[in-house]
């Protein structure tokens, strides 16, 4: 049936061949990444200490990269425009733009993967030495990639190519297309937690900048990609498509610049961005960013106005987006030939054991004033914390601007949820959460446990939807209609049982803890990225089922909701005692090799997370039970209060019924007797 939907729509559209442009730039970023890195190979190999692998592996990694990394940036623009910038069938069968564009990005995951598989083995022929025939020998092969971090990101990046390629064939409804735009994401962070910026000092702010920065590149070169396509082929709605991805790039560009910034000042120092190969390919990539930014500024300044005047005028976009993808394919290979060439090492110094681990020092035992003033601020929670409390004000603004009123209430439990947020992640608490067992215990608990319930009663879907506008029946679907088709999904309705909710939050803690992920992957940053990610996402689902203001796919009465508290409360104290009573350090060789003196004792340090999760565990879903009665007691009071109103109106119809109906009764009763 979803087929023949969109094979019917087919013939509507027209190709002019932007295949060509794609191959273009592919071949444009494997000849710059070759260019740069036969410039640094030599110096590379100097440093490393390492032989000459030859020339396939020298010129012929860095090519494959680059044509591997524009095919993934294709597939991460393609889906992008079949999720958001245009829209689908009223069926919500993909119209044939969104069904082409899938199809490319199936295609473009295919050669993803084939590039990251190639990859392997001319990654562990770099990594040794040895010639690609050597590396490539069965025996060599599978040793090198349990040992090689980075063969093991390129395995793990086909794998997910391969998952990403397969589920592009198989949907063809629009409401997919998120998730595997998600899950083309995902295919670039193996490579975004390897590398120079996964090691050495400050490698956990290193990190986060690369993942931020990553994303908005691809965003924004991959939507760069798919809309020249739309545009060269006639698709409908290229107006719309542009104008849309006019603000991402806008928002991308800002988050390339800022990320790209500090990811260049953790390696390089400002003298040595003149003096060394490194410096100069970073101040390249600034040059490529400013000329990407002005050619994003003319399509703005002429390609939009021509558009919103004419729709079928494309000239103008097709002409500045065409050169900015050229543009972008240079600047891929740049950013590839940077990544095959060392950082300087004039300003190096000894690491300690806590800066080659953390990414920072640890000088001094944990304090009341350390916790509160020795910040490190995280690039991606702690920007997620201050962008959700602006983006919620200006909402609330614009409520207020038009004369609509918003509970204090909800806007104070909203920005205290942002604050807590940003205070267990980017304080004092999370530079010692990562090196002591008990710390981090009391982070989880305030990510888990106080900063949803606060999200909760905020409201914060709620108002998104009283500020959007609507579409309209004949309209595009807009960010209104698609937070609505997100809350009323099949996929949201089987979370939000409450079984489930409650299972994925309060099962997350033996998983992690006692089914020993967590002593597995202690020594990861970006298993610490995971973590957070789920105590905060399972903790807002948990607590909006219960006592969340925003809308949900099923409505729960009272009684169940109070159920959901009261059953969790035992695991809750069962976790925390479980922890007291284990005899095993989780994660002990990491903990010891950080060789803290003032925390010696880890078995103690541990028992003491145990304790904090015991005790503060019951006191968040205390307060929910607490706002749970309220809010019970509110929707009695509404309910009396409605009644009333009508009583009024019908001059209490329903209330002289009721009598009479006694009346009848007793009139009977007599009658009986």
């Amino acid at each position: 049936m979803a087929t023949t939907e969109v094979e019917r729509t087919a013939p509507a559209a027209r190709s002019t061949g932007s295949g060509g442009v794609f191959v273009t730039a592919g071949l444009i970023a494997a000849v710059v990444a070759g260019l740069v890195v036969a410039l640094s190979a030599s110096q590379a190999l100097v440093l490393l200490g390492i032989p000459d692998p030859g020339p396939v592996t020298t010129y012929g990694l860095p090519a494959v990269r680059a044509l591997g990394e524009v095919a993934a940036v294709i597939a991460v623009g393609s889906l992008l425009l079949a999720a958001f910038l245009v829209p689908p069938q009223k069926s919500g069968v993909l119209d044939i733009d969104g069904y082409r564009a899938v199809r490319t990005a199936s295609a473009a995951a295919i050669v993803w993967a084939a590039c990251s598989i190639v990859l392997v083995p001319l990654t562990l022929s770099d990594t040794s030495g040895q010639p690609l025939s050597e590396a490539m020998k069965p025996q060599n092969l599978w040793s090198g990639i349990e040992q090689i971090e980075l063969a093991r990101a390129w395995q793990w990046t086909a794998i997910i190519a391969i998952v990403l390629a397969i589920g592009c064939r198989a949907v063809l409804r629009w409401s997919w297309t998120p998730v595997l735009l998600l899950v083309a994401l995902g295919s670039l962070m193996p490579l975004a937690l390897s590398g120079h910026s996964s090691s050495g000092g400050s490698h956990d702010v290193a990190t986060n900048s690369l993942i931020l920065h990553l994303v908005a590149a691809s965003l924004w070169a991959g939507g760069l990609f798919a809309v020249l396509a739309h545009a060269t082929r006639r698709g409908a709605h290229t107006d719309v498509a542009a104008r849309r991805f006019s603000l991402l790039a806008t928002v991308a560009f800002v988050v390339m610049g800022v990320s790209g910034v500090v990811n260049a000042l953790v390696r390089v120092e400002p003298a040595e961005l003149v003096d060394s190969t490194y410096g100069r390919l970073v101040l390249a990539k600034v040059a490529a960013l400013v000329v990407l930014g002005v050619f994003g500024y003319m399509q703005r300044r002429r390609a939009l106005p021509a558009l919103a005047a004419d729709p079928s005028s494309r000239g103008n976009l097709v002409r500045f987006a065409g050169a900015e993808v050229l543009v972008f394919a240079a600047t891929i290979g740049l950013a590839v030939g940077l990544s095959r060439t060392p950082p300087p090492l004039g300003s190096a110094r000894e690491l300690t054991i806590t800066e080659v681990e953390l990414g920072y020092d640890l000088t001094a035992p944990p304090s009341l004033g350390r916790f509160l003033f020795d910040w490190r601020f995280d690039l991606i929670f702690g920007t997620a914390a201050v962008v959700m409390a602006v983006v919620y004000f200006l909402g609330v603004r614009r409520l207020h601007a038009r004369g609509d009123a918003w509970p204090v209430g909800r806007t104070i439990a909203w920005m205290l949820g942002c604050a807590t947020l940003l205070f267990a992640t980017s304080s004092g608490v999370y530079r010692y959460s990562m090196a002591m067992f008990s710390v981090h215990m009391g982070s989880h608990m305030v990510l888990s446990m106080l900063t949803p319930v606060l999200l909760a009663l905020g409201g914060g879907v709620t108002l998104a939807l009283r500020v959007l506008p609507a579409a309209g029946r004949d309209g595009i679907p807009g960010p209104r209609e698609w937070i609505l088709a997100a809350l009323h999904s099949p996929f949201s309705r089987f979370l939000t049982q409450p079984i489930v909710a409650a299972v994925i939050f309060v099962g997350g803690f033996y998983a992690l803890y006692l089914g020993g992920i967590y002593g597995a992957s202690v020594d990861s940053h970006g298993a610490h990225l995971l973590m957070n990610a789920h105590f905060l996402l399972s903790g807002y689902l948990f607590y909006w089922v219960v006592i969340g203001i925003d809308p949900a796919p099923r409505r729960l009465s009272p009684v169940t909701k109070l159920a959901m508290v009261f059953g969790s409360l035992p695991f809750h104290a069962f976790f925390g005692i479980a922890l007291m009573s284990q005899d095993t350090v989780m994660g002990q060789t990491f903990f010891r090799g950080l060789s803290l003196p003032w925390n010696s004792d880890l078995l103690q340090d541990q028992r003491l997370g145990g304790g904090i999760a015991w005790a503060t565990g019951e006191v968040p879903l205390i307060l929910v039970m607490l706002a749970l009665l309220v809010q019970w007691s509110n929707t009695d009071r509404k309910e009396a209060v409605r009644t009333d109103r009508a009583a009024d109106r019908d001059d209490g119809a329903d209330l002289a019924a009721h009598n009479a109906m006694f009346a009848e009764l007793a009139r009977r009763e007599r009658e009986g007797r």
